[in-house]
């Protein structure tokens, strides 16, 4: 997960650290100066002073007793989806230690007062890449207070430069009034932002389908995972309203344990065994709390005995964080965003993933064939001239295919896209919602097995002089194998295994093994680009077997198919191995065709 890490801005800590002392001064950030065009784009606030943390108070520190999610207060920017991110890093050790490196050479060290410099760096993920990014430690500060994020502790500062260190790659402080979560985990961890509708998914009503989210907020949670909550506010006037539960709309949460809690008190709660699914939030104001079932002074708590209670960390105190069952969050709550580390160490007891990482853009030109920024679907004549991405084809596709799958396009700095499918050739195309947007991307893709995927850079075969000795693609088929039925039965369970090979000039395409079947359903497709249109295509239908694969027919195109939208029924040929009583079975091809190579 964690790579080399890259000086922001070419300013490299340690020597800019060194320089200071040498010359015994604090460090003065020029790239990001204790002036208005760091803290506004468009508004201000009249009186301020930047002042450093020894000019607050007597005894600076980064830490104040360790750290915690309660560390952090919102300040007079709406960040509360910053600080809710904060918030949730500030419980993974693992994690902030990598946001705040060598924090303990970054403290203030009172008996070497001489060594400090004024100077912090701190590491955020952005776009496939750590970057350290450098700063003084010059604060915004009205009337002697911290206006942005700021701790309960006066003298504790990690969370207040944190946020400069941020505001600093986002371009000024004005840059975090409003955002999204999901952004924030991600520039924290390096992991994949997932973010769950709760009113579409209707999980209130779907208990199955509610225990089987809670389980897998569970195991993000448990495997070092950070999760934030929100109620969506509908309009200008719910932002930041707060409900009659106590609960505030518009307003990003933290989410800092998740577990199953068990109830009753002694032995009873071991055998009997009952266990209530409940989720733990914090509010980034530090105040506000949920006030309904399970709520701090709520008498449901009767039912928990105190050890577990203790375990949970349960506290009776207005600090902004609260137990709520599962059913209720699901009730009040819109939205829950899940930043999973994607693990994929070859050295890991649980389940890894084989990732695929690919930096392209969408870029623009007035050529069809080299214009890359085409748009949603709803522009059916330019869609085609996004980038796209594939395994085992060559050239670019020219004509829409089936649709799989499809993300929703959202304000979002990460665009997430879950889905289940079968092993087969599929083109990934990143799209912008309207064409001719520029700006460049960063695709991850995650399987089971690796994908060797890859952007698809030409339109066609290109011209050369093997291609004038040799020739050059005359036309270009497309065969669609979707059915197969009458197969040989191969075992007890009266089924085979079969799969399809499609062959054109010495190329060939193969499917993915259909289990225990004598009727496959194939959504095979072969593209060729070929020389000799007057060549026959063949179409081979195999059982596969641990120890030799069976032949149990083919189909044989002659020529060039020129119906090229119909379903053809054809009845398999053998080789002469079956025996008299085996059927040749049938097979469902559709036939594409083309003369100009760009239309397929």
């Amino acid at each position: 997960m964690f790579s080399s890490v890259k000086p922001y801005e070419n300013q490299r800590y340690a020597s800019l650290k060194k320089e200071c002392q040498r010359q015994k001064q604090l460090f003065e950030d020029p790239l990001f100066p204790a002036n208005d065009n760091s803290l506004f784009y468009k508004s201000r606030i009249q009186g301020i002073q930047w002042k450093r943390p020894k000019e607050i108070c007597d005894d600076p520190h980064l830490f104040v007793d360790g750290i915690s999610s309660h560390d952090l207060h919102q300040g007079q920017v709406g960040n509360c989806w910053f600080v809710a991110a904060c918030s949730s890093l500030a419980s993974r050790e693992s994690l902030w230690q990598k946001v705040i490196p060598d924090w303990k050479e970054q403290e203030w060290n009172s008996e070497k007062p001489e060594s400090y410099a004024g100077i912090f760096h701190f590491q955020f993920w952005r776009f496939g890449q750590w970057l350290d990014v450098v700063i003084d430690d010059r604060l915004p500060t009205l009337h002697n207070q911290l206006i942005y994020c700021h701790s309960n502790s006066r003298n504790e500062f990690w969370c207040a430069l944190v946020e400069k260190a941020y505001a600093k790659l986002s371009g000024c402080y004005e840059a975090l009034d409003g955002g999204n979560t999901a952004d924030a985990l991600v520039d924290f961890t390096g992991g994949v932002s997932e973010p769950i509708d709760l009113t579409e998914g209707d999980y209130i009503a779907d208990e199955a389908k509610r225990n089987l989210l809670f389980e897998r907020v569970l195991k993000v949670h448990n495997r070092g995972g950070l999760i934030s909550c929100s109620i969506k506010a509908m309009s200008a006037a719910d932002m930041e309203a707060r409900l009659a539960c106590g609960l505030v709309k518009g307003h990003a949460y933290a989410v800092t344990d998740v577990r199953k809690v068990r109830l009753g008190h002694g032995l009873l709660s071991f055998f009997k065994a009952e266990k209530l699914d409940m989720i733990r939030m914090r509010n980034p104001w530090g105040e506000r709390e949920w006030n309904g079932p399970w709520s701090d002074t709520s008498e449901e708590w009767q039912k928990v005995s105190k050890s577990e209670r203790e375990k949970m960390g349960m506290t009776v105190e207005d600090d902004g964080e609260f137990w709520m069952t599962f059913e209720d969050f699901c009730k009040y709550f819109t939205d829950i965003i899940k930043c999973r580390l994607i693990n994929t160490s070859y050295l890991s007891i649980h389940k890894t993933w084989e990732e695929a990482v690919l930096h392209g853009a969408w870029t623009r030109s007035n050529d069809p064939l080299k214009n890359r920024s085409g748009g949603c679907i709803n522009h059916k004549d330019t869609f085609l001239q996004n980038p796209q991405v594939e395994l085992n084809r060559n050239y670019r596709m020219h004509t829409l295919q089936q649709k799989v799958a499809s993300s929703i396009y959202i304000n979002s700095r990460s665009v997430f896209l879950r889905t289940d499918l079968k092993e087969g050739r599929y083109v990934i195309i990143p799209t912008t919602f309207d064409p001719g947007h520029v700006g460049e991307f960063l695709l991850r893709v995650f399987t089971d097995v690796p994908s060797d995927c890859r952007e698809l850079t030409l339109d066609e075969p290109p011209h050369t002089c093997w291609t004038g000795m040799c020739g050059y693609p005359q036309v270009v088929s497309q065969i669609h194998v979707l059915a197969a039925a009458g197969l040989k039965n191969q075992d007890s369970q009266g089924g085979a295994d079969p799969y399809v090979i499609i062959k054109c000039e010495g190329q060939k395409v193969r499917s993915a093994v259909q289990k225990n079947t004598v009727s496959p359903e194939f959504d095979t497709k072969g593209l060729f680009y070929r020389k000799k249109p007057g060549q026959p295509i063949i179409v081979q239908i195999w059982n596969h077997s641990l120890i030799s694969d069976e032949f149990l027919g083919q189909v044989v195109l002659q020529g060039d198919p020129s119906d090229r939208q119909s379903v053809h029924t054809l009845h398999l040929q053998d080789k002469g191995n079956r025996r008299s009583n085996d059927l040749p079975g049938t097979i469902a091809v559709r036939l594409l065709s083309s003369n100009t190579l760009t239309n397929i």
